[in-house]
């Protein structure tokens, strides 16, 4: 869904008086539509590791079938157990904060990777995403790979499982702005399916409180959401029933994080736009 031109000024006139350092885009399953910044300057997203590397790299084992959510680590060997509890399971890792660790080390185990490396051939080089790195324990990527995974994540490919309301394997646009660099069609390797992404966005906690999905967080109006646990820190929120997604890098503290949320989401918001499910007017 293409934002109208004053729809994107009232975002952007939001984040500059709120956070004129910040950085940020939204757009849906054919690129970006709007936002700050040069598209290819690099930044620290470093608080964004867990699910831009280790949930596609957890996704592309569980799609191969080397790793099943709810198999106790025990199952994979002694190293892929040390330090958790017994019976922990991947979807315990998952779904419980504090789990990365635990969670690397399975996935390094499995695949007899680094978790970079895994990510890079897995995932970052397959969408195009070539400026991105993951090195010293600090990830660093450009604003325009960060469009190529989101816009992924609203037409990912493979096998879909079965239907779920939360299924973001509906219509996706033609390639535009965040299609891969590589120019790869449809015979290049899926990174992410559908049947992952669905099952990893909805609910996996039961009543439980926070509620959570797999490494991603339910926010308000359909809307998922993965930020770095400080603020001030990156965010990335993606929604299928807008078809839209959304990342913000700001460079002070403040609520900017949820106002720009809810401007970019809110369905009363987008109502007083001058087009459906648009960004409101300021």
């Amino acid at each position: 869904m293409t934002l109208l031109s004053d729809q994107a000024d009232a975002v952007r006139a939001l984040v500059e008086s709120a956070d004129p350092g910040a950085v940020w885009a939204v757009g849906g399953p054919d690129g970006p539509h709007a936002g700050s910044g040069a598209a290819d300057d690099v930044h620290d997203v470093g608080g964004l590791t867990a699910v831009l590397a280790l949930w596609p790299a957890v996704g592309t084992l569980v799609d191969e079938g080397a790793l099943r959510l709810h198999t106790p680590l025990t199952a994979y060997g002694d190293e892929a157990a040390a330090d958790t509890p017994a019976g922990t399971t991947a979807h315990h890792l998952l779904t419980h904060p504090g789990g990365t660790a635990a969670l690397t080390r399975l996935v390094e185990h499995l695949s007899g990777s680094t978790l970079a490396e895994l990510a890079a051939v897995r995932v970052w080089n397959p969408l195009g995403m070539t400026g991105t790195r993951l090195a010293d324990g600090t990830l660093r990527a450009p604003l325009a790979d960060l469009a190529l995974f989101l816009r992924h994540l609203l037409h990912p490919s493979g096998p879909s499982g079965p239907s779920d309301p939360s299924d973001p394997g509906g219509p996706g646009g033609p390639g535009g702005p965040g299609a891969p660099r590589d120019g790869g069609g449809a015979s290049a390797p899926a990174p992410l399916t559908r049947a992952w992404t669905a099952e990893s966005l909805r609910i996996r906690t039961g009543e439980l409180t926070p509620a959570r999905g797999l490494l991603w967080h339910p926010a308000p109006h359909g809307v998922w959401t993965h930020h770095a646990p400080t603020d001030p820190g990156p965010a990335v929120w993606i929604s299928p029933r807008h078809h839209r997604w959304a990342v913000l890098l700001p460079a002070g503290r403040g609520p900017l994080r949820t106002t720009f949320r809810e401007a970019v989401f809110t369905p009363d918001a987008s109502t007083r736009g001058s087009g459906p499910g648009g960004i409101p007017r300021a």
